[in-house]
């Protein structure tokens, strides 16, 4: 479940003076290099007059227009629907005051953080009224600039800007004017946007449980009859809030949404730790973090190589890959891991790009901690210094602890989807693609093909990719390949081992391996052989 918090309203006072505070002015407008107020919006205020003032009409009345106080503007940044018989509705005010599609509502008076809406088609014909600011767009905005903006004037910067006792804080147009907005900035407005849609969602969730339980003296039934009503409408609603409830534990959002091959793995470890057996547990647990180690580690790579940024630790994956020992392991997955995390190698890059993200799995710490330990613990299990039965325990809850450590830092990987892509039809005249594929999240291969269009042609039938935030393809191979496994007749996913000397490719599902069956020149492209 995605959960925001509302921080405390009272936290910004404390510093409030009766005079402007000219340094946190100053601090508001500094970090924010774009227009100022006066130079993106025309600064109004709201029709003056009170809620006991005379003058009110019928909402049916011609000309009558709702006054919109700043009690309507939510926290949220939604104005609260009209109400014919609530509300207060009058004929006389100015046109000039009333209100448009677009215009910004901003509270002149503060208590904890400014409230500020934007105004939409329905929720006019209205007027603001008393202390609220209009801001009225010089020229059009995109719906994503405006989503930043109603951020911004949302923040505690733009909270700080106002002088006064505890609530009769203002913002006053002299300071505000001046206020520079944040540019258009594509990533932020996006992440932004997800967060309103899921709250959007939820609200209306909301709605139908109040709605539900409102309903059940509105009819002639009795108690029994009642009850079995409102078992069976709301057996929906349970069922979402059941199945959002279940995102707070993190190995469900492993089972549902980490990519395959890992999530199989952490399934797997789960599932042997349930049973008490304590040996081929451990071995589920290692398996796990190698597994999620090396996936995380070959999506780097691949994404690297898209990027055309040179990562000397593939060079190691390559000498392992051309000697006669043994292929890549723990060493060389966290080598990549770390040289991606250098922020030298990500410079340049668009902020949605994956890679930022996969930084986040190896920065010096606790992580790098738990991975020195885990793959101590592998190396010492693969030349038979396994724990003994009474160290066997502890060895596994620790190695499990660790375990989870990682998984914790790699929780993106539930935003970046692995699909396997079946089938590509280019449209000449739409210049775009319909592309068939198959959304590898979970620890189960058997998924639903699904369809969607994407505007290049350069995109393979039967490779793997990983979808990033900006909705970007970005192909795997050679890093990981797929088919269906020659040993266990399932599908999985593959990388370039190398054993006795035989280049082979070994699944990451279950370790599976055999002679090298993808175009092994393709590697020697991609600087791996």
């Amino acid at each position: 479940m995605i959960v925001i918090v509302d921080p405390s309203r009272g936290d910004v006072l404390s510093n409030i003076s009766d005079q402007p505070d000219d340094q946190s002015a100053e601090n508001a407008r500094r970090p924010h290099q774009g227009l100022a107020v006066e130079d993106a919006f025309e600064i109004t205020r709201g029709f003056a007059t009170s809620a006991s003032a005379s003058g009110a009409c019928p909402a049916q009345s011609a000309g009558a227009v709702r006054l919109v106080w700043i009690k309507h503007v939510g926290r949220d940044g939604s104005i609260a629907e009209p109400d014919a018989e609530a509300d207060i509705w009058r004929d006389d005010v100015p046109e000039r005051f009333h209100l448009r599609a677009g215009d910004i509502l901003l509270s002149e008076v503060v208590t904890g953080r400014p409230k500020a809406a934007c105004v939409q088609g329905s929720d006019l014909p209205a007027a603001a009224a008393g202390s609220v600011y209009v801001l009225r767009p010089k020229s059009a905005l995109s719906p994503e600039h405006t989503r930043l903006i109603l951020a911004f004037l949302r923040s505690k910067s733009v909270a700080r800007l106002a002088y006064g006792d505890f609530g009769r804080s203002r913002i006053r147009r002299a300071d505000l004017s001046p206020l520079e907005l944040p540019e258009p900035d594509e990533a932020l407005a996006t992440a932004l946007n997800e967060l309103d849609s899921a709250g959007l969602r939820m609200r209306r969730w909301s709605a139908e449980a109040n709605a539900l339980a409102g309903s059940v003296f509105e009819t002639e039934q009795s108690l029994d009859e009642a009850r079995r009503s409102i078992i069976e409408a709301g057996q929906l609603i349970r069922l979402r809030a059941e199945a959002a409830g279940e995102l707070d534990d993190p190995d469900y959002t492993v089972r549902t949404r980490f990519p395959y091959p890992v999530a199989l793995r952490l399934r797997e470890a789960e599932a042997r730790r349930s049973t008490g057996d304590l040996e081929p547990a451990y071995g589920a647990v290692l398996d796990a973090a190698e597994t999620l180690l090396a996936y995380t580690a070959l999506v780097a790579g691949a994404l690297a190589r898209d990027a055309a940024i040179d990562l000397s630790s593939l060079g190691l994956l390559q000498r392992k890959l051309a000697g006669t020992a043994g292929g890549p392991g723990l060493g060389e997955w966290t080598a990549i891991l770390q040289e991606v995390a250098g922020a030298k190698k990500r410079r340049g890059l668009n902020p949605d790009h994956p890679l930022h993200e996969l930084a986040n799995l190896a920065p010096e710490g606790e992580a790098q901690q738990a991975r020195s330990r885990l793959a101590a613990r592998r190396n010492d299990k693969a030349h038979g210094r396994m724990p003994d039965v009474v160290e066997l325990p502890q060895a596994l809850q620790e190695a499990s602890d660790d375990l989870a450590l990682l998984v914790s830092r790699a929780r993106f990987l539930a935003d970046l989807p692995l699909i396997h892509v079946t089938s590509v039809v280019w449209d000449a005249f739409r210049r775009q693609v319909s592309i068939s594929y198959r959304r590898l999240m979970g620890d189960h291969p058997v998924v639903p093909t699904l369809t969607m269009h994407y505007p290049s042609n350069a995109v393979e039938t039967g490779s793997l990719y990983v979808v990033g935030r900006d909705h970007h393809l970005y192909l795997l191979r050679p890093f990981l390949t797929c088919e269906v496994c020659e040993t266990c007749r399932t599908w999985s996913t593959f990388h370039g081992d190398k054993v006795k000397g035989q280049l082979v490719q070994k699944s990451l599902e279950h370790g599976h391996h055999y002679a090298y069956r993808a175009d092994a020149e393709v590697l020697r492209q991609t600087g791996l052989m």
